[in-house]
Formats: C-alpha cells, sequence, structure tokens
C-alpha cells in the first residue's frame, strides 16, 4: 500500500506539470492543430499514468479524471474551447483543477446563484445520502436473508451513492479554495421522466457536457452538411452514446486487465437507440400528449435498471467483488465468470452467494 501511494503521488504530480506546461506553454500556441501537435505529449502520459497503478480503489478515479474527463478537455481546449479556454484566462490554479477533476463553473454569479439556505439543503442532503450508504454496506451482512432482486437494487444504490459522494468530496477543495460557486456532478437521477432527461440533464453531468462539446456538436455539425438538418440529431445522439460506451470499455480495461466483452457498449447503444426514437416521437406529438410524471418516471428507472442487470452489471461483477463490507475491487474475469458470460441469472446466482 505504501508504494500505491507513492505511485499515486508520482502520477497525480506529473499531471499536475503536465498542466502547467499546458497553461504556460501551450496556451500560447494558436488554437487547432498547432496546439493539437503540442497537446500529443500529454495525452500519451494521460493515457499511460493510471497504468503504475495497481490498486483499483485508488486507480478507479484516477482513470476517469484523467483518462477520460482530462483529455477531453484538453481536445476542447486545443480549438479554444471552453473549460479551459476562457476570457479573460483561467487563474493557473483554476487551470489545473478544472482540468484535473470533474467540475464546472457556474456562469452566473454566485451572490445570485447561490444562498445559505440552499447551501444548507444540499449539505443536509449530502449527510443523509451518505448516511444512506452506510446503511446500504450494513445490509449486505445479512444478505442470505435478503431477496437478490433487493440485492441488485441495492448494489445500484451502493453505485449512484458512492460515485456522487466521491465526485462532490473532491469539488469541496475547490470550491473553499478558489471560493467558485460549481455546477452539480448529478442532478437527482431517480427523478427522471424519460431517458433524454436522465441521459442529458440528471446523469454525471459533467460528463454529458464534454460528450456534448466532444461528439455530439460536431458530428452533428458534419451530419447537417451531409443529411441536412432534419436528420442530424439521431447520428449525433448515437455517435455520442457509442463514444461513452467505449470509454467505460477503456475504464473496465484498466480496472480488470481484462479484455473486453461489450456488454457496456451494447448497453449505451442500446440506449442511444432508445434516446433517438424517444426524442423522435417526442418531436412528432409535438407536446399534444405525454405521459404524466408518476407513470413516465417509474418507467424510466426500471428501464435504466432492467437493462442495467442485462448488459451493464455483468461486466461490472467480473471487474469487481461485492463482499459484506460493500465494494472489494479485484481483476476478476477469470476468477468469477469462470471464463464465460455471466448473464442476468448468473448475477442473482451472485447475489444470493
Amino acid at each position: 500500500m505504501d508504494s500505491e501511494i507513492q505511485s499515486l503521488i508520482k502520477v497525480w504530480f506529473a499531471a499536475v506539470v503536465s498542466m502547467i506546461y499546458c497553461y504556460y506553454i501551450a496556451a500560447r500556441l494558436p488554437g487547432g492543430a498547432t496546439r493539437l501537435l503540442s497537446l500529443l505529449p500529454v495525452f500519451y502520459l494521460f493515457t499511460t499514468l493510471p497504468l503504475h497503478l495497481t490498486s483499483i480503489h485508488i486507480g478507479a478515479i484516477t482513470i476517469f479524471y484523467i483518462v477520460w474527463l482530462g483529455n477531453f478537455k484538453l481536445l476542447l481546449f486545443s480549438f479554444d474551447q471552453a473549460p479551459l479556454y476562457a476570457t479573460p484566462p483561467l487563474s493557473l490554479l483554476h487551470f489545473i483543477s478544472t482540468a484535473l477533476l470533474p467540475i464546472k463553473t457556474k456562469h452566473t454569479p454566485s451572490c445570485q446563484s447561490f444562498s445559505n439556505s440552499k447551501f444548507y439543503l444540499q449539505l443536509l442532503a449530502f449527510a443523509l445520502k451518505v448516511a444512506l450508504l452506510a446503511i446500504i454496506v450494513r445490509i449486505y451482512e445479512y444478505r442470505e436473508y435478503v431477496h437478490p432482486y433487493i440485492i441488485l437494487a441495492l448494489y445500484y444504490c451502493h453505485f449512484y451513492l458512492a460515485v456522487e459522494l466521491i465526485l462532490a468530496i473532491t469539488a469541496v477543495p475547490v470550491r473553499v479554495i478558489l471560493g467558485l460557486d460549481l455546477e452539480p456532478q448529478f442532478n437527482e437521477p431517480y427523478l427522471a421522466t424519460s431517458l433524454q432527461d436522465f441521459w442529458g440533464w440528471r446523469w454525471n453531468l459533467m460528463v454529458s457536457s464534454v460528450l456534448r462539446s466532444t461528439v455530439y456538436h460536431p458530428v452533428r455539425r458534419i451530419s447537417t452538411r451531409i443529411l441536412g438538418s432534419r436528420w442530424a440529431r439521431p447520428p449525433a445522439t448515437m455517435a455520442t452514446f457509442l463514444v461513452s460506451g467505449l470509454m467505460h470499455e477503456v475504464i473496465y480495461y484498466y480496472l480488470s486487465r481484462a479484455y473486453p466483452t461489450w456488454e457496456v457498449t451494447w448497453f449505451f447503444v442500446l440506449h442511444g437507440a432508445c434516446v433517438t426514437v424517444e426524442t423522435a416521437v417526442k418531436k412528432a406529438l409535438g407536446g399534444r400528449w405525454q405521459l404524466h410524471r408518476l407513470v413516465s418516471g417509474p418507467m424510466t428507472v426500471a428501464f435504466v435498471g432492467v437493462t442495467g442487470v442485462w448488459l451493464f452489471l455483468p461486466q461490472l461483477i467480473r471487474a469487481f467483488i461485492w463482499d459484506h463490507q460493500g465494494l472489494v475491487f479485484a481483476a476478476s474475469a477469470a476468477q468469477i465468470a469462470g471464463g464465460f458470460k455471466v448473464k442476468a441469472g448468473e448475477a442473482l446466482a451472485l447475489c444470493k452467494a
């Protein structure tokens, strides 16, 4: 563990030094191909740095922050796009924090968008989510008495709460030191009323924002020139979900060092197709008819849950081992799956174990 901490310090030190290079040297080059070429060594470094980490507890966060978000933000920076490019330029600390952490600064002034009452409400919500996560971890000790489907539901809650709390904790130092008013990383995804609402405006908003800028808008502009504005949205939507799926495969590869089985990619492709159909139906109806949120909300959450058990959770289980203390990581594709695919039924069997 001591060597792992040392490796972690070296990885993040190298990442910070790379950002100093980007801030003082690459930023002075003209945006476009010239700056992009100057950033190629940083892209390579960011892609290989997490390979020096063996602990998945530590590596998972680093992979997500550097390999995915960091590289995508630098790609946007190459072409003079936010969040790293701004007028006037960001301060060095603000630049480094934005590049290496999952944060996004609000454009509205802090005095207008944030109040003490809102802060205390967010603090209360954070405390409740921490308590809920602790309860879920405690329930795992009695899972032999709990129905497997309930355990699966707890796994989903555990995954969501853990991700949201980690991202929120990461943003605290930036909020305190720089005094910035930051966008939330999640917007209560369990309240989503449609798949478009879930993926676009509630789930992991930092990733949604980055993918919108790096994939959706460029593909839509190209599709508009080729297919016309009427048919430009479906290819852009599908490309965005495909890239998201592939990036999840990359993260799982770093975590398990196992060859991808592509279930996660198909999960996102399926949801991309469903979002495309949903958007087309909404446009055709023109708002004349829609399900009540008390109906559409549970349907949305149920669809995400069922398809997740089918395509998302099996690969997650192969990368992670769950025990009575919660989520325990391991490179376990061969150990759990025995060299075979883990389907939904097998996932339920693992929940009973």
